[in-house]
């Protein structure tokens, strides 16, 4: 039988050019850890994602305007049993323009429905391609994963300690989507706003103050205090229910097969009380609008959460 490689096109208003050159921006839409030349006919690179994914890539081919060939040389996964899935692979961008409008046909040859990174691979290349992709053609702005040794926030040494004698609220939970898209709907104010609450003021930034509306008088603020980009975001209460000011909140994320596993854990509460049970129980309902949002486009926040 036979085996289907993963192909997604997306079209663009925009001239062959531009999308020719924003594919060989490759640090303007994938990632920006990458080492090596990324432009020219045999330029080689190598690709990491943290300790998970790591890969040499060749530029066998280059057609200017029209087609671009990247050959695997080499691969490592870390959640696969065969690490080297990918190897000999080929990766096909080509591009068709018509009247200024510009189709891209996207293709990873090799990479099909029976290799075992094959959804988190289809998720991951659709959200570069469709997203990150086409958002620098058209914008000049992608959404590549960050450089990770520049990466901002608290670290071991610095981090929040809490008495070990308060408690702490764990959830725990399988997003099937790809680790950046469930980032991206914890850091944006139209990711908190889709599962949440709709009333979100709130950007990506260490010391970014972000407040969350639960009606016409009630005020969640944050203090943004760690970003790890796809693998850690961390807040501080600093205005709430009592209770919760001076908790801190924290969202980690890790790759796996089937998309993003997420382990949340609220820490810093003086004891089991009352609104510790009940932010404990609204955690799980928003966590399923979390889900639903991030896998279908559509989270159920408040009010809608426990309806």
């Amino acid at each position: 039988m036979k085996k289907d490689d993963f192909k997604i096109s997306i079209t663009v208003e925009a001239g062959a050019q531009r999308v020719f050159e924003a594919i060989n921006n490759v640090r303007g839409w994938w990632s920006q850890n990458i080492d090596g030349p990324t432009t020219a006919l045999h330029d080689e690179f190598i690709y990491h994602y943290q300790d998970v994914h790591r890969c040499r890539i060749n530029i066998e081919a280059m057609e200017t305007d029209r087609k671009v060939v990247w050959r695997v040389l080499e691969n490592y996964f870390k959640f696969t049993q065969d690490e080297r899935e990918w190897t000999n692979s080929s990766i096909i961008f080509d591009i068709v323009e018509d009247a200024g409008t510009s189709k891209l046909h996207f293709t990873h040859h090799g990479l099909n429905s029976e290799m075992e990174c094959y959804k988190v691979c289809h998720d991951a290349w659709t959200y570069y391609i469709a997203d990150s992709l086409r958002q620098l053609i058209l914008t000049g702005q992608g959404q590549p994963t960050p450089k990770e040794e520049v990466t901002a926030g608290v670290t071991e040494e610095n981090r929040v300690a809490h008495d070990p004698g308060t408690k702490s609220i764990y959830h725990r939970l399988l997003i099937e989507t790809p680790v950046e898209t469930v980032y991206k709907a914890l850091t944006t104010a139209e990711g908190l706003a889709g599962w949440w609450t709709p009333d979100t003021v709130a950007k990506p930034e260490i010391g970014a103050v972000l407040r969350f509306g639960f009606g016409p008088s009630y005020f969640k603020n944050m203090e943004v205090i760690a970003l790890k980009p796809y693998s850690r975001v961390e807040w501080r209460c600093i205005k709430a229910f009592e209770e919760w000011i001076g908790t801190t909140l924290t969202f980690e994320l890790e790759p796996q097969q089937k998309g993003c596993m997420l382990l949340f854990h609220h820490d810093g509460w003086a004891n089991y009380s009352a609104e510790f049970a009940s932010c404990s129980f609204d955690w799980a309902l928003f966590f399923r609008s979390l889900k639903f949002f991030c896998e279908k486009g559509k989270g159920f926040p408040y009010p809608e959460f426990n309806v």
